[in-house]
């Protein structure tokens, strides 16, 4: 279970304190134009020590491509991929090799396995995302081609909201907040809590909302291959993810019919829908309206507070964390929502290419 995806498929490798963490992506389409800035630039959105709300571990995250591009364009072999790891304090973590973290993996992957890498949390820690966004950083470029582009932005951390619909905001202003949210004002809110809570050696959690816009009519299966499943999946693959939605999601199941119903209408380009209350997916097939979803994110389970907890033989214990930890992961785990989606919308469109001439 390394792997994601049929056509388009990644399998990625590494631990957050070993020497590199890395992946091979099959199924690239041949003759994309692979564009190294493009690439580095997601790999530096998601990167640490970005601002003084995150936390503070210095890595390049320089990414070297190894193999499936010749003269800047992709072969249509595999691409392998390392990103180097270079800036671990292990050592922090040594009060944690007998001790389980409340609420993290490594109860349940010392339950499963028999042993498990304490140091920064192995191959559970958020670290091993950087795999998703090198792959979904070529999936945009890939997609870019067919006119498709995805966008993500914070849109909650603890109480403090945006408004649901996201059509009242440019988008386009995502990137110039340290929080990666689209609200000036708000995103001053948002950087406040978040300094706040860092201060109080304690984590918050929040929402990051994705839309999917120019994705064509009839990705999807009917039946267990679901774009929304699909979607869904690739989101709670994702550290921290504790819930998903897309279109009106929960609050839509407050109202009637009558009122989420989107009726069909003719225009010069063809059929469309009056309303997109569905989020772009009906039947679990796209169907050329904008996609949009939501992910949930619990509070980061690491923090630099004393907490009750039990030692490898069921003993009480106290464990206070040390070392370099985020207080909130949303806005670095912006651009790896937007990486999952980029992953799943290709392979759903190459895999709609194998059922239709």
């Amino acid at each position: 279970m390394n792997s994601f995806g049929h056509i388009f498929k990644l399998t990625t490798f590494g631990e957050s304190h070993g020497e590199a963490v890395g992946g091979v992506i099959d199924g690239m389409p041949a003759g994309i134009a692979i564009d190294m800035e493009f690439i580095q630039n997601e790999l530096d959105r998601r990167r640490p020590g970005q601002s003084k709300i995150t936390t503070s571990r210095k890595e390049a995250d320089r990414v070297e491509l190894l193999s499936g591009v010749f003269e800047g364009r992709s072969t249509g072999c595999p691409i392998g991929f390392i990103v180097r790891n270079t800036n671990q304090h292990s050592q922090d973590y040594e009060n944690m090799r007998c001790v389980f973290r409340p609420s993290h993996a490594d109860y349940t992957y010392h339950y499963k396995y028999g042993v498990r890498d304490h140091r920064g949390g192995g191959r559970s820690s958020a670290r091993i995302t950087i795999s998703r966004c090198v792959a979904g950083a070529l999936a945009k470029l890939a997609l870019r081609q067919a006119g498709i582009s995805i966008q993500a932005y914070t849109a909650q951390v603890g109480n403090i909201a945006l408004e649901r619909d996201y059509r009242l905001y440019d988008l386009s202003k995502t990137e110039t907040n340290a929080v990666r949210c689209p609200d000036d004002e708000k995103a001053a809110q948002i950087e406040e809590l978040i300094w706040k809570i860092k201060g109080e050696g304690d984590t918050i959690g929040g929402v990051i909302a994705c839309v999917v816009k120019g994705c064509p009519a009839g990705l999807g299966e009917p039946e267990f291959g679901k774009l929304h499943a699909a979607l869904g999946s690739a989101m709670l693959s994702i550290n921290a993810v504790k819930g998903f939605e897309y279109g009106e999601g929960f609050p839509g199941a407050a109202a009637r019919g009558s009122e989420q119903n989107d009726a069909f209408v003719s225009t010069g380009g063809g059929i469309t829908t009056a309303t997109n209350h569905s989020g772009g997916i009906q039947g679990g097939i796209s169907n050329g309206q904008d996609i949009y979803f939501r992910v949930a994110f619990k509070p980061v389970a690491t923090l630099l507070m004393e907490q009750g907890t039990v030692d490898l033989e069921g003993n009480p214990a106290k464990l206070t964390a040390r070392g370099r930890h985020d207080s909130c992961v949303l806005p670095r785990a912006v651009p790896i929502v937007e990486a999952m989606a980029a992953m799943t919308i290709l392979d759903y469109y190459l895999l709609n290419k194998t059922v239709r001439l």
